[in-house]
């Protein structure tokens, strides 16, 4: 661990403490006080660190990133919010503009009376009343969870009641707009029993270094179900750290969908912990990368308690001088019996200098169980690619056909078309060569 660097986080937070929401609340304050001290007294992680072993978060040693208490919606306009949001979904549009809620670029159309949707800005100046125990630490979150506490200050709050069922998806725009700046956003979700939601969490912004640090909760009460897409597509100068983190209760589903595409590096923990019987949970990840960008993936499922299923599914394709890192862990605890997990990783490389480590695991201590795991690196095969030139397809229509079969099969798991049609889009757009766009069955 480094402390030079979490040595400058200090020195912002004391500059930017009494602009943050809440700063007169006694017991936000303190809580902010004691994750700085957790934060400062384990530092910034280093390559040492086994968790961080494949990726060096020296850009915050080269950058000194100033946090943003106060967003500005002055540098954004409808139209720019228009080009980032996923046309035809119909969802209700929540808009942040570095780091804070941004009301006139929002389009929240109407809930069910069972649903809470506010700015976590607007509740962390309140009594604690139910959020307080929300903000406690993380399970199974990295240090810069500690320091998203403390530094907070905006995002969403979404609580659903009983049977509560939103139909249209919830979709997050965060923008960022300024280099040289950070923001902390705080989402959390609460799903009682027989809820349920589609959250979709966009991140975007603009050219130079910044540094996103976000972190989002989920519950998932007895039976509730929770979908939840994260679509990282920052600038290619931008540093962005994520952790999403579920807990799940009797025969709830959880489903994450990431998808990184942008970022100079970008690193996201995924987990989930089934705390009763027969939670389910899926995992997909697609990160497409090119130049010399970084994306690392750490995700963990905790099989705590029997008869729980998970599937997982990550591919990547990488181009150029391109890194990616995967790390998805299973533990299948002791008395987790019929525990059911499936868990795969493979990656397509398309130039001789891009690299990707992985490291599927699982740990099981329960007997009756079901646990397959396994990873796979190549390249595009060279007779798919005679195949395709043998009929007339020229060589960069042939790259990109194979290219797209392979990224296939994560993005035809959404079930939202607009998300699917944006995504085979910007999978064309990433194609080397200038690769045209083929004509798909």
């Amino acid at each position: 661990m480094t402390h030079e660097s979490a040595a400058a986080f200090v020195a912002d937070f004391e500059r930017a403490e009494r602009a943050l929401p809440g700063a007169a609340t006694p017991w936000l304050a303190r809580l902010r006080r004691d994750a700085l001290a957790r934060f400062a007294e384990t530092g910034v992680p280093t390559r040492r660190d086994e968790e961080w072993k494949y990726t060096s978060l020296s850009l915050l040693d080269k950058e000194r990133f100033t946090s943003v208490a106060n967003g500005t919606e002055r540098n954004v306009t409808r139209d720019e919010v228009d080009a980032i949001a996923i046309e035809g979904l119909g969802a209700h549009l929540v808009v942040f503009v570095d780091g804070c809620y941004a009301p006139a670029l929002s389009r929240v159309g109407s809930l069910p009376a069972g649903a809470t949707l506010a700015p976590l800005a607007r509740l962390l100046a309140e009594p604690p009343g139910s959020l307080q125990p929300l903000l406690a630490p993380v399970p199974n979150a990295t240090v810069f969870a500690q320091l998203n506490t403390a530094f907070m200050s905006d995002g969403l709050y979404l609580h659903l009641a009983r049977g509560t069922v939103v139909e249209t998806p919830i979709h997050l725009v965060f923008i960022a707009t300024a280099a040289g700046r950070a923001v902390h956003p705080r989402n959390i979700v609460v799903a009682a029993p027989g809820a349920r939601a589609t959250i979709i969490e966009h991140y975007a912004g603009g050219d130079g270094a910044y540094f996103t640090n976000a972190l989002t909760q989920i519950v998932a009460a007895d039976g509730a179900s929770v979908e939840h897409f994260k679509l990282q597509q920052e600038g290619a100068d931008a540093l962005h750290i994520g952790g999403i983190h579920a807990a799940q209760a009797r025969a709830s589903r959880f489903a994450s969908r990431s998808i990184a595409l942008g970022g100079a590096l970008a690193r996201t923990d995924i987990t989930t912990s089934f705390d009763a019987e027969g939670c389910e949970a899926t995992f997909d990840g697609l990160y497409i990368l090119d130049g010399r960008q970084h994306v690392d993936h750490h995700t963990r499922i905790d099989h705590a308690k029997p008869n729980g299923t998970s599937r997982e599914l990550y591919r990547g394709v990488l181009d150029g001088g391109s890194r990616a890192v995967f790390n998805g862990k299973v533990v299948v605890h002791a008395g987790a019996f019929g525990s059911d997990a499936r868990q795969a990783n493979h990656n397509l490389l398309l130039s001789r200098d891009a690299e990707v480590d992985t490291k599927p695991q699982l740990e099981i201590y329960a007997h009756d169980v079901k646990c397959t795991h396994g990873a796979t690196v190549g390249q595009l095969d060279p007779a798919q690619l005679f195949y395709l030139r043998s009929r007339g397809i020229d060589a960069p229509a042939a790259r990109a056909l194979l290219t797209h079969a392979f990224a296939r099969e994560v993005i035809e798991r959404i079930r939202l078309a607009p998300l699917r049609e944006r995504l085979g889009r910007w999978l064309f757009a990433r194609l080397p060569q200038g690769a045209p766009t083929p004509e798909l069955p």
